[in-house]
């Protein structure tokens, strides 16, 4: 068997002075220092909001011209990225094609281990290939490591396929600046509790990192009026009885007027509220917020103008 990489000096695969008596720790002693250690999940965070900032601002015009917003991971790293793309959808009323998760392995990966696939350099080649890859495209590659051959090596390939696509690599363990990274996000978690086990403050991290994307890219591109997901899908009663209380919100209706106000405009709570607010019929309601671009603030901007 060929020797593998190195990784001892990789700060996530290091070992926790404070856990090393792990085996012998009771419940409670497990419970409080897991917490103790979840404390410094923040602090990273805390640590990359610049580079989240630079990141975000340059990834919002790409993205509201019509661009992608691509994760690429393998093992946990992949399974959040498609855990968030696969939210997106349903929250926001994106065109699944818009928010896309990519994992070693396949959708299979996400219920079963496949691990060894992310040793794998030219592994998310195809899936990458198949998408065909945009200048106005944005990769994110997911490694807690920061050293996944996988994920090192799509973007690589991202950069070839499409040379002006914005590429990032989100880890939790400090990287060398590469020429196919144009974007480190660096969440520096430290050792884990269990050594190794990037799923614990990683992960945690990790999540939080593209939640703060992917919910800040869709407020800017008009998904969220005030701070109210008014795109939301209202495809079960947990969403429909949201969206009514969105539109209640909104409008001033009771909810038995809110819910008949969803019904007229199939569902669709901006339609809703246009028509409430501006005195339209579905169909005038529908033809505004075409013309402000499916914003639903700009479409309210002059409550006064006459239907478009």
């Amino acid at each position: 068997m060929q020797a593998p990489p190195d990784r001892a000096h990789i700060p996530t695969e290091g070992r926790n002075p404070r856990s090393q008596a792990l085996h012998t720790m009771d419940v409670e002693q497990l419970v409080t220092l897991i917490q103790d250690e979840d404390r410094s999940i923040s602090e990273a965070m805390a640590r990359a909001r610049a580079p989240l900032i630079a990141f975000i601002t340059a990834a919002e015009p790409r993205f509201n011209a019509g661009g992608r917003l691509i994760y690429l991971g393998a093992g946990t790293s992949g399974r959040l990225g498609v855990l968030d793309a696969s939210e997106a959808p349903p929250t926001f009323n994106i065109p699944p094609e818009r928010v896309v998760g990519i994992i070693a392995g396949g959708d299979g990966a996400l219920r079963r281990s496949s691990e060894g696939r992310e040793d794998e350099r030219d592994g998310a080649g195809a899936a990458l290939r198949a998408l065909a890859l945009q200048d106005a495209d944005i990769v994110i590659g997911i490694a807690a490591g920061g050293t996944t051959p996988y994920v090192r090596g799509a973007l690589v390939l991202a950069q070839a396929l499409a040379p002006g696509c914005l590429r990032a690599l989100l880890s939790c363990s400090p990287v060398p600046s590469a020429p196919e990274i144009d974007h480190l996000l660096i969440l520096a978690t430290g050792p884990e509790v269990l050594t190794g086990s990037t799923r614990m403050k990683a992960g945690t991290a990790t999540k939080l990192a593209l939640n703060t994307i992917s919910t800040a890219l869709m407020v800017r591109h008009g998904k969220v009026y005030e701070n109210l997901m008014v795109d939301v899908r209202a495809t079960n009663g947990k969403l429909q009885d949201r969206a009514a209380r969105i539109i209640a919100t909104l409008t001033g209706l009771d909810r038995p007027a809110a819910l008949a106000a969803l019904d007229a405009a199939d569902g669709q709570v901006t339609t809703a509220v246009v028509m409430h607010r501006l005195g339209l019929d579905a169909a005038q309601a529908r033809a505004r917020l075409q013309h402000s671009g499916q914003r639903l603030d700009r479409a309210l901007a002059d409550e006064a103008a006459p239907p478009r």
